[in-house]
């Protein structure tokens, strides 16, 4: 009976990881709109990336219907300390929700509108405002730069992709225009893979402007623990430290899963 009881307990913390990994990594399709309607954030929300003070529902500036959200990020706001690879950084984001996180090798449609004030710094400080990160089941990715980032630095738009840690990104498209003061359509159909048959369409305002066919992944090197990668989405203010302030209005958020149909 003891050797039974020993056997149970050395199998535990195994079965632990199995079942935890197939809570987090099952595959459960997504079809969702969120028009930030309501006086409250939805359920496809987390604001665990964000100062609570940070975002407002208001009505001022919106992209259609009556509200939308507004970000403020200040000084100090989710700060992360300086490291010995990395400059100390601050953040407030939404963080889509984890039912809503996109799988490997299913292809899925975002859509979302941003919008930057007139008054929004032009400076060389790094600024993401909208990325996608890998999220792997035991392996170390999630600690990787986004697989695919909107930058604005500089008074420059780009959409970067990466797929290798200690590689440099590739930089899908870069945009000198002015693009505050004006709502700023997005539009992306993106399937992650680790393989060649990854993909990213990306329009801005009805334009296309990306279409990339390769990797779209950091690679999974977990072996017999491997599994489906998952990937997050998340949209605000993510950049190097500062002291000036910067704001951002985001409307009409969409994500769907697409068939092979609407390939």
């Amino acid at each position: 009976m003891m050797q039974h009881k020993r056997k149970w307990i050395f199998f535990l913390p195994l079965l632990l990881i199995v079942i935890v990994t197939l809570i987090i990594f099952r595959h459960t399709p997504v079809n969702v709109y969120d028009g930030f309607e309501n006086n409250h954030l939805s359920k496809y929300w987390s604001t665990e990336r964000m100062e609570a003070t940070s975002f407002q529902i208001q009505s001022a500036v919106t992209r259609k219907g009556k509200s939308a959200i507004k970000i403020t990020l200040h000084e100090g706001d989710m700060a992360e300390a300086q490291t010995e690879k990395d400059k100390a950084t601050e953040r407030d984001e939404l963080l889509e929700s984890m039912q809503l996180y996109a799988v490997e090798d299913v292809k899925y449609e975002y859509k979302f509108s941003m919008f930057l004030p007139d008054s929004f710094p032009i400076t060389s400080t790094r600024l993401i405002i909208a990325q996608w990160k890998q999220l792997c089941a035991h392996c170390a990715c999630s600690n990787y730069s986004p697989v695919l980032a909107i930058r604005y630095v500089s008074g420059k738009l780009c959409i970067t992709l990466q797929t290798e840690p200690a590689a440099k990104r590739d930089t899908l498209f870069i945009q000198q225009d002015e693009i505050r003061n004006r709502w700023l359509d997005f539009r992306f159909q993106i399937k992650f893979s680790q393989q060649k048959n990854g993909e990213v369409i990306a329009y801005l305002n009805d334009k296309e402007i990306v279409r990339y066919n390769g990797i779209t992944s950091y690679a999974d090197n977990c072996y017999v623990l491997s599994t489906k990668n998952k990937y997050f989405f998340k949209m605000g203010l993510y950049r190097d430290k500062m002291t000036q302030p910067m704001c951002i209005f985001i409307d009409e958020y969409e994500k769907k899963e697409l068939s092979e149909s609407n390939n």
